[in-house]
């Protein structure tokens, strides 16, 4: 009788090339809306690539996100920088089709790419509504529809991540375009878990919480002493009343997308300090 997993020990030299190689090894990733230096995306890319991934950094700003993969080539890192309008199902296309031409295949999509909309619903055009929902949630349907269809043809599964956000759980006083885009993305999340399981393919979601980003900080700048947001943001962080960090995020987005995840699919994850418990 084998031992439980808890009693299992690796020889020596292959627990030391397992921790050589990265949790990541193998594995190619796709991060959407990497080009912010200070972004949840780019903090994926980094800690990706340190696991050993190749990672495809997009955005639609281009010179950005090119920038930031060449931060991380100058490190010895293997990272492309793609411009990309994630709401554009030819260019999510474009985007696979590059990425397979230079890495060889896809294992991994994060959905990261997203705006933010802070206003009293009369306030609110529809061509402005429409944009909210364009970018925060019909790009996570376009991007998983382009990148299952080559999951499929590669026959070993893969994970997609969606990042969605705590206003994707509770309202935010302002925000009803948003949270109207990021619930549709948690539910989105469980409806394709169950459709693509018996695939190997897992789909999850995380939901940040107040995090240092400069979409936050800029929102927060903007109209952080309004109506709109001011409620909101005074509600106390549990967890050392603090907002959290790009990286507190990433290294949940780095859990699913590898294999310790394996048995992990059609669930939420909450980042935000307990955020979202009160």
């Amino acid at each position: 009788m084998s031992p439980p997993p808890s009693e299992r020990r690796l020889p020596r030299r292959e627990a030391c090339e397992l921790s050589m190689a990265g949790r990541l090894d193998g594995k190619v990733a796709i991060i959407t809306g990497a080009a912010s230096p200070r972004g949840m995306g780019f903090a994926s890319a980094q800690l990706f690539t340190e696991q050993s991934a190749a990672v495809a950094l997009t955005d639609v700003r281009g010179d950005d996100v090119k920038a930031r993969a060449e931060e991380l080539t100058r490190l010895g890192r293997r990272a492309i920088g793609l411009e990309h309008d994630v709401t554009s199902k030819p260019t999510w296309e474009d985007v696979l089709a590059g990425v397979v031409e230079v890495f060889g295949h896809v294992d991994v999509l994060v959905n990261n790419a997203g705006t933010a909309i802070h206003s009293p619903i009369e306030d609110i055009e529809l061509e402005t509504w429409n944009r909210q929902m364009a970018v925060n949630m019909t790009s996570v349907f376009l991007g998983s529809q382009v990148v299952v269809e080559q999951l499929r043809a590669q026959g070993r599964g893969g994970s997609i991540i969606n990042i969605s956000s705590g206003a994707g759980i509770i309202g935010v006083p302002g925000g009803s375009a948003y949270c109207a885009s990021k619930g549709a993305v948690r539910l989105f999340t469980k409806a394709l878990a169950l459709e693509l399981g018996h695939e190997n393919i897992r789909v999850n979601s995380v939901h940040p919480g107040l995090i240092k980003t400069d979409m936050l900080l800029n929102a927060m700048s903007e109209h952080g002493d309004s109506d709109v947001m001011g409620d909101a943001l005074k509600v106390p962080v549990p967890l050392g009343g603090r907002m959290g960090d790009p990286a507190d995020v990433a290294e949940m987005v780095l859990f699913l997308a590898t294999d310790e995840a394996r048995y992990i699919t059609g669930a939420e994850f909450v980042v935000d300090g307990g955020f979202t418990a009160a």
